[in-house]
């Protein structure tokens, strides 16, 4: 290992314990999220080490390792917490849960909502009544509802074979008996 990859995973190791401190507050309040630019500056300020590489270099590995850490206190994945500038997890997620669980998530997405409730009811954040429920961030869940949206309007209507009008949602022409 030369020292500069020394250096490096000396680096990344305290960034993960910095992440995790950040991660641990944003867990304490009830769907609370940090964006992977946010705990990127605060590892870097906290730490005093920083870095002119891109973030998206480096993100992944700190948030595996915060992910590894809980995994190894029987905790929820704080790395859940962490998102995009649009509000998901970003590709990274699915990697991290894989290195830690052994599988992917069909949905990364809402893998981290659940894993957030989670972290919010291990943490100690103020729960609404009924202990709370998962959810996908505002942006995402806007973004996905749009896209829905946009996929239902770009499909061609089903046409009555014999009046040739769109048939509505019920399936059976207005015309027709």
């Amino acid at each position: 290992m030369t020292s500069q990859a020394a250096e490096d995973e000396a680096t990344r190791e305290r960034w993960a314990v910095e992440a995790r401190d950040l991660l641990v507050v944003t867990a304490s309040h009830y769907q609370a999220v940090t964006s992977t630019r946010e705990l990127a500056t605060y590892v870097q300020q906290e730490s005093g080490i920083s870095t002119t590489r891109m973030t998206h270099s480096w993100i992944g590995d700190v948030l595996t390792r915060v992910a590894r850490e809980c995994a190894s206190r029987g905790e929820p994945n704080l790395a859940s917490l962490c998102v995009t500038t649009k509000g998901g997890v970003g590709q990274e997620y699915a990697a991290e849960v894989r290195a830690v669980t052994g599988s992917v998530p069909a949905d990364a997405d809402q893998h981290a909502a659940d894993e957030r409730l989670a972290c919010y009811r291990y943490f100690g954040a103020d729960l609404p009544a009924g202990g709370g429920f998962s959810s996908l961030t505002p942006q995402l869940t806007t973004s996905r509802a749009r896209a829905r949206k946009e996929r239902i309007e770009a499909q061609e209507p089903t046409l009555c074979p014999v009046h040739h009008i769109a048939v509505p949602p019920s399936g059976v022409c207005d015309y027709c008996d």
